[in-house]
């Protein structure tokens, strides 16, 4: 099978192109990959990981294929797949799993041990996250296929809910797992750092979950009236006074049960020092707004090197996090990537049950291949929008 292929390439700080690439292979190196499928790409997302690559803020070698965010249409199977089809539609989960190790096998696909040679845990067209080429493109081969993929049940359908759907290969579930391993539940008030689509999934997810008050705090007006549109409660960090203060009006009280961090890295000072970039900001804020023997989940991208950080600490991945606060108050802290398959066959099932309105939630927006860099410059620059691009123009057929 041959076909031609296109991809959305990193072609250094601030630019991305879409060139020919390869067709994908079934292949690892030079060994076949009769456990893998190749995919005809239906959708394929825009990620905030990818943009703190786009920006420079990590070492992404240059030519690095893009796209972490992958559903599509299976055309062909290794020998070795028994129980994908071709046909199949089916998600993606960003995390590279082989199924094989103990971290795979207590379900902890986010750190597989066995497929990226630098460190545990492994991505498609990411930064040390074992080389994998990335799934904004046409076609893509995705390894150890039954294990990885969630074949949707019914093909119309899976059409008719893809603007959702598409959201599983990473951040309906990863925004998710930042409210689970906050603790959320019935009845609970939850802080929402961030209001990307990350912070926008987790804060529809905290809803699912039967939080009593989901607040979400950000610096972008648009973002803000976003996460108010579905029934949040919101907090525009760049009002000049302590969070408690914001808090109180809406709760009652000065602190939340829990809170999602679903800034990371590139976090900033809220109030007079909005714009002075301050790596820990959220993860000190959340602490001091969580209640003693509270829970922060971090879904909020960390790395180990910022080579574009403003100070020699930050570039080693070494932050001024007020450890004690947390100490003193008990609090728990989870991070890490979303192990997505504990999440998307149930948030899978809330989609297509509609109990839940996750692609209006992130306000999706559906582009064509060649459009894409022009989404990259929107969403660097703040639009309160989920870029999902379709390389062959199925969604809009």
């Amino acid at each position: 099978m041959s076909h031609a292929n296109r991809g959305v390439v990193y072609m250094g700080p601030g630019k991305v192109e879409v060139q020919p690439i390869p067709f994908p292979e079934l292949a690892l190196g030079k060994r076949k990959c009769e456990h893998g499928v190749i995919l005809k790409v239906i959708t394929t997302n825009i990620c905030g990981s990818d943009q703190h690559m786009v920006r420079g803020r990590t070492t992404a070698p240059e030519g690095l294929v893009l796209g972490h965010e992958i559903t599509g249409e299976v055309i062909e199977c290794g020998r070795d797949v028994e129980f994908i089809q071709a046909g199949d539609i089916v998600s993606v989960p960003f995390n590279i799993a082989c199924g094989r190790c103990r971290n795979c096998k207590e379900g902890r696909t986010g750190i597989c041990l066995n497929v990226n040679p630098a460190r545990p845990g492994a991505a498609y067209g990411y930064v040390d996250m074992g080389g994998w080429v990335g799934g904004q493109t046409e076609y893509v081969m995705v390894p150890y296929a039954d294990f990885n993929l969630l074949r949707f049940p019914e093909r119309d359908a899976a059409m008719d809910k893809i603007g959702d759907l598409t959201l599983l290969s990473d951040i309906f579930p990863t925004g998710y797992h930042g409210c689970v391993t906050a603790g959320v539940g019935p009845g609970s008030t939850v802080y929402i750092a961030g209001a990307g689509p990350v912070g926008l999934a987790a804060a529809v997810s905290a809803q699912l979950l039967g939080a009593a008050c989901v607040i979400v705090g950000d610096m972008n007006a648009d973002r803000l009236d976003q996460a108010a549109s579905f029934g949040c409660e919101t907090l525009d960090l760049r009002q000049d006074m302590p969070m408690a203060d914001m808090l109180e009006p809406i709760l009652g009280e000065r602190e939340v049960d829990c809170a999602v961090d679903a800034v990371g890295f590139e976090a900033r000072c809220h109030g007079h020092d909005h714009g002075h970039e301050q790596p820990a900001a959220v993860l000190n804020a959340c602490m001091d707004i969580t209640r003693a023997g509270g829970q922060i989940g971090i879904p909020g991208l960390y790395v180990t090197e910022d080579p574009g950080a403003g100070n020699e600490a930050a570039r080693q991945g070494n932050l001024s996090m007020r450890l004690g606060q947390g100490w003193a108050k008990s609090h728990s802290f989870h991070t890490g990537q979303c192990p997505v398959m504990k999440y998307h066959r149930q948030l899978m099932q809330a989609i297509l049950f509609e109990r839940v309105d996750i692609a209006r939630a992130v306000n999706v927006q559906v582009i064509s291949l060649d459009e894409a860099p022009r989404g990259y410059a929107d969403f660097d620059g703040g639009m309160a929008r989920k870029f999902v691009i379709d390389p062959h123009s199925s969604v809009a057929a």
